[in-house]
């Protein structure tokens, strides 16, 4: 039966599905209810739900994946990912894709959902599969979903990435910008560029713990030791999720060989204390024309200096029930010089409802007190552990019957639609699981193909035992 799966699968790489491209697979997933004679509702957003009967009147399971994939592809790939599918290749235990991302995420999610729906033999109770759209890109599908179409108070998500691992809770998170004003001044000089270059960056969730060095906060400290310039702009980053690698600010020096020695000298010093965890870091100096600028005034200048250097950033507490998990957390993603104006833009996360509130409480204060104008933006839930889950221990149980060992039961500090799920129907039960996969969001993206049978064979087991 699971070779099913691998034959969804391949259906799916044959449609362009990338985020806000979800016509096709969308009707895909219609066609699909249609051949098999199965229930269904599509809606606005082309989230589809497919509902079949089980062997039971027992309250239903939801099963549920996303049907959107995250779009990159080399520099001479030819794929046009508004009207091309992806070219599958199988390399011994994994399946790749030639150039490009291969869309397993979350691909096969929807491949084995299908493989159950479309099974006359597997027993199971009534099972809702919710597929659901442009995840990638703020969970938009399953925010938009009426949830009183579904009846179900389990749910199986199945994006997760690695077979052993059970992941039972993840963070909510909203993006937090903060408007700096900016009046500016006519001055003579030399005008200096400086690049803060080489750092790891990373996921502002996943990463967040690895002592990834955050470029903008970096470049607070390189203005505030370097004298006698005057600012004429400051940029880094281009996502609030990711930790920034660099940032390049421009500066009006009154004695520009000094100033560049000055930074080379302090590269040193910065290179020395974060080398074991920043090995490629290095500063970039290019003296440049003479002439007149516009540039910050003393106002703004120590204004920006000064929340760059305070601004609350990166971990702020860590979970006191789950090991090793951070729980709460803010990431300076983006720092970006206009012409009236100077945007700071942040991802915060928590896997803690009230503390995601009283994180935005503090960055509420924090830009208030520095006279500057904020917005919140993309709020949504975090999926908050339970105690008490059934369906977790089930799992549990037929994981270890299965490999005669015990996954990893392990809380995110990223987002997941469970979170969603979670915060609109009242006590869900639910759980998220997966075959192990590489490189996801990156053209080196792999899928085992032996952990893809086993889990699916996991996920029929559990099932079976639900009736």
């Amino acid at each position: 039966m699971y070779k099913e799966v691998f034959k969804y699968f391949d259906e799916i790489c044959k449609i362009p599905h990338g985020s806000f491209n979800m016509d096709k697979i969308s009707n895909y997933c219609v066609d699909f209810a249609k051949k098999n004679g199965l229930r269904y509702v599509c809606d606005d957003a082309k989230n589809v739900i497919i509902y079949k009967d089980g062997d039971n009147a027992k309250t239903p399971v939801i099963l549920q994946g996303h049907i959107d994939m995250v779009c990159q592809k080399t520099p001479d790939s030819n794929v046009d990912f508004e009207t091309d599918g992806i070219e599958v290749v199988i390399d011994g235990d994994f399946i790749k894709a030639n150039g490009t991302t291969l869309g397993a995420d979350n691909g096969i999610a929807v491949a084995m959902i299908m493989a159950i729906l479309a099974s006359k033999d597997l027993s199971h109770p009534p099972i809702e599969a919710v597929f659901t759209t442009n995840e990638e890109v703020g969970m938009l599908g399953a925010s938009a979903l009426d949830v009183s179409l579904l009846k179900g108070k389990r749910m199986i998500n199945l994006d997760s990435e690695e077979q052993d691992v059970l992941t039972v809770s993840c963070a909510g998170g909203s993006d937090f910008k903060i408007t700096v004003p900016k009046t500016t001044e006519t001055v003579k000089g030399t005008k200096v560029e400086v690049t803060v270059k080489g750092l790891k960056g990373g996921h502002s969730g996943v990463e967040i713990d690895k002592g990834r060095v955050n470029a903008n906060i970096l470049t607070a400290r390189i203005l505030n030791h370097l004298k006698d310039y005057s600012l004429i702009d400051i940029n880094g980053g281009d996502k609030s999720n990711a930790i920034p690698v660099s940032n390049t600010f421009s500066v009006v020096a009154k004695n520009p060989e000094k100033f560049a020695e000055d930074i080379k000298e302090y590269e040193k010093i910065i290179k020395a204390e974060i080398k074991e965890r920043e090995p490629d870091f290095t500063i970039g100096v290019e003296v440049q024309e003479q002439g007149e600028f516009r540039v910050f005034d003393k106002e703004t200048s120590d204004r920006i200096k000064y929340m760059l250097l305070t601004t609350p950033n990166g971990i702020t507490d860590m979970s006191k029930v789950i090991p090793n998990l951070v729980e709460t957390s803010l990431n300076l993603g983006v720092l970006k010089t206009e012409e009236d104006v100077i945007f700071m833009q942040y991802a915060l996360r928590s896997n803690k409802k009230t503390a995601l509130d009283f994180l935005e409480e503090r960055m509420v204060v924090f830009a208030e007190y520095n006279c500057c104008k904020w917005e919140k933006s993309g709020r949504y839930q975090p999926w908050e552990y339970k105690e008490n889950s059934p369906l977790r221990d089930l799992y549990k149980k037929v994981y270890k019957e299965k490999f005669n060992t015990e996954p990893k039961v392990e809380a995110i500090h990223a987002g997941l639609e469970c979170a969603v799920f979670s915060s609109s129907i009242e006590d869900l039960d639910c759980i998220a699981i997966g075959p192990t996969m590489f490189g996801v969001h990156t053209v080196e993206e792999k899928l085992s193909i032996s952990s893809t049978k086993e889990i699916f064979e996991l996920l029929c087991t559990v099932l079976e035992k639900l009736c």
